[in-house]
């Protein structure tokens, strides 16, 4: 496996992880893996690994999706397995009424010297 980060650094490791989950996906693969895996344990392993990061980062998703590639080919597993729906659907939007909310103080702040509109522009030092 070869993996290229996106600042440029490259790995070639028996397994890989990328994204905000990876961490916990690598931890899965370090105790988990082992060479010679079959493909259902392999991908029960990539399946846990996905886990880990999905219950563990809040932004990894609420999906499992694999792809297995092999020599003959590769193979897609979409939606392999769906770990987290909706436990409560809203059936209408939230509205709260002016007053909801007591305002116990009001603060305008004013912007001065900040931005464009004074004096004239100058060309910038490039090299």
């Amino acid at each position: 496996m070869h993996q290229v980060y996106p600042h440029g650094s490259t790995d070639s490791l028996p397994y890989a992880t990328m994204g905000s989950g990876s961490l916990n996906a690598m931890a899965v693969f370090e105790s988990g893996f082992r060479e010679g895996l079959d493909r259902a344990a392999a991908i029960d392993l990539a399946a846990r690994a996905v886990k880990a990061g999905i219950y563990n980062d809040l932004g990894s998703g609420s999906n499992v999706d694999l792809c297995v590639i092999t020599a003959a080919g590769v193979e897609y597993l979409r939606g392999f397995e769906v770990l987290a729906g909706r436990t409560y659907e809203r059936t209408h939007p939230v509205v709260y009424p002016p007053g909801t909310t007591q305002v116990s103080k009001t603060v305008t702040l004013r912007r001065t010297g900040v931005g464009g509109g004074e004096g004239e522009a100058t060309a910038m030092e490039v090299s």
